[in-house]
C-alpha cells in the first residue's frame, strides 16, 4: 500500500517534457503519451505538459476537436465548449499572452523586472544565470527554475550548487521547480541519453532533490546520497537516515515551495519507484 508520505512527495511531481531531449518526441507522440498518462494508474503524479511558445500553434491543431479523426484532447473538461487551444495544464517555455504558466530565462535584474511586467497575473518560473537574481525574483513574486542536468556530464551541477539554490530560495520565500536530468529517484550513474553508445555520468535523484528541499540544513548530504535504503516512507513521515519530515509538512513543502520537475520521461521515474517498492 502506498505510504501517505510517498503520496505527498510524488503527487503532481512530474511535468511531462517529452518534446525535449533526450526523448525529443514528435508533438503527436508526446500528446498521445500525456493523454495515456492522464488516464492511467499514476495520473495523480502527473503535472503539466511542457511546450515551447514557438510550438503552441502545432499543439493547438492537435487539441482542436474535429480537425483530425481520433485526435486526443489532453485538457480536462469538454473540448467542444472551447474551440481552439486552452492553456490549462500547460507550462510554456517563453512568454505567450494566453499561457497561465510560463518558464523563461533571465540574465539580470532588469530582465526579471521586464518579465514580471509582461506576465502580471501569471505563474512565472525564472531560470537563473546566478543566485544573485533571486532577490529580484522574490521582489516581483515570481518563482525560480533550477536546471539539474542535461545530455552531457558537464550539464549536471554539483550537489553544493543545488543545495545553495534550495536554501537561497527558502530564505527568500521563492518557490521553485527543477528541470532536466532527474529521470531516476536516487543519485546514480546511468546513460545520459537513450542511444546505445550513450555516455554515462552521475545523475541527481529527484527524491534526493525534493527531500533536500524538505530538509535544507542537510541538503548537500541528501543530494549526495546514492543508497535508496537511506530513504523511508510511512504514513506519518518520510525520512532520510532517521531525519524525519512529517507527511503534512512534506505536503506543504510540495505545494508552496518545491513544486515539480520537468522530465522527458514519465514512465522511467514511475518504473524506478515501483522497483524500489515506493509505489
Amino acid at each position: 500500500m502506498l505510504a501517505r508520505s510517498a503520496e505527498a512527495l510524488f503527487a503532481g511531481l512530474i511535468d511531462y517534457a517529452g518534446l525535449f531531449p533526450p526523448a525529443a518526441l514528435s508533438m503527436e507522440e508526446a500528446v498521445r503519451n500525456y493523454e495515456a498518462y492522464r488516464r492511467g494508474e499514476h495520473a495523480w503524479m502527473l503535472g503539466r505538459f511542457v511546450v515551447t511558445a514557438q510550438r503552441l500553434e502545432e499543439l493547438s491543431v492537435i487539441l482542436r476537436p474535429g480537425e483530425a479523426e481520433g485526435s486526443p484532447s489532453i485538457l480536462p473538461g469538454d473540448p467542444s465548449a472551447s474551440p481552439g487551444l486552452r492553456m490549462t495544464g500547460l507550462s510554456v517555455l517563453g512568454i505567450h499572452p494566453d499561457a497561465d504558466t510560463i518558464e523563461v530565462k533571465a540574465c539580470n535584474a532588469d530582465e526579471v523586472a521586464a518579465i514580471a511586467e509582461r506576465t502580471a497575473g501569471k505563474t512565472v518560473y525564472i531560470e537563473l544565470t546566478d543566485l544573485s537574481l533571486l532577490d529580484a525574483v522574490a521582489e516581483h513574486r515570481l518563482r525560480a527554475k533550477l536546471r539539474t542536468g542535461g545530455v552531457t556530464a558537464d550539464a549536471f551541477p554539483a550537489a553544493e550548487a543545488i543545495a545553495n539554490f534550495i536554501r537561497a530560495c527558502g530564505e527568500r520565500g521563492v518557490a521553485f521547480k527543477a528541470t532536466a536530468g532527474l529521470h531516476h529517484p536516487v543519485r546514480c550513474v546511468k546513460a545520459l541519453t537513450y542511444e546505445a553508445d550513450a555516455p554515462r555520468g552521475t545523475m541527481h535523484g529527484f527524491v534526493n532533490v525534493f527531500m533536500a528541499a524538505a530538509l535544507p540544513v542537510r541538503a548537500e548530504e541528501i543530494l549526495l546520497e546514492a543508497d535508496p535504503r537511506a530513504f523511508a516512507f510511512d504514513d506519518d513521515a518520510a525520512s532520510w537516515r532517521g531525519n524525519r519530515v512529517a507527511t503534512e509538512t512534506l505536503r506543504d513543502v510540495r505545494q508552496r515551495f518545491a513544486i515539480s520537475f520537468g522530465s522527458c520521461s514519465f514512465e522511467e521515474p514511475v518504473a524506478d519507484l515501483k522497483e524500489l517498492g515506493w509505489l
